[in-house]
């Protein structure tokens, strides 16, 4: 399997503005938005990996469970996110700064709301064929 991530020291990287973008699976203009840090997925090819920042506006949430084919590792840096809230946000368990998921493929979660904002830092990956 060909590397899908570059060899980077430490580096700043800007919070506001630049490289942030609608991430695939969430609604135009939804108040959620990506940054990737590092590597790519082939969804097609079902290969490689990613690293990126995700992040909630204060109030946001979604509607609908998520589920896709790679594990996920979820590190919740700042703020709080709820999970499991209904489709008007309401209800779910609330989780706060330092708190850690990791999903096997296949796992449905969600869905996701956070009140103040928040912002986790995910890696994403196919298992080696």
């Amino acid at each position: 399997m060909p590397v899908t991530k570059q060899h980077r020291e430490f580096h700043p990287i800007a919070m506001d503005g630049e490289g942030w973008q609608l991430p695939e699976g969430y609604a135009p203009g939804g108040g959620v938005d990506e940054k990737i840090l590092s590597g790519s997925l082939d969804s097609v090819a079902k290969r490689g990996s990613r690293t990126r920042l995700l992040r909630f506006q204060p109030g946001v949430f979604t509607k609908k469970p998520f589920v896709h084919d790679y594990w996920e590792e979820v590190f919740l840096l700042q703020g709080d996110l709820t999970v499991g809230n209904d489709e008007e946000g309401e209800g779910g368990e609330p989780f706060s700064a330092f708190t850690y998921a990791c999903r096997p493929p296949g796992v449905h979660h969600g869905p996701f709301k956070s009140n103040g904002g928040c912002l986790l830092l995910e890696t994403h990956y196919y298992d080696p064929a």
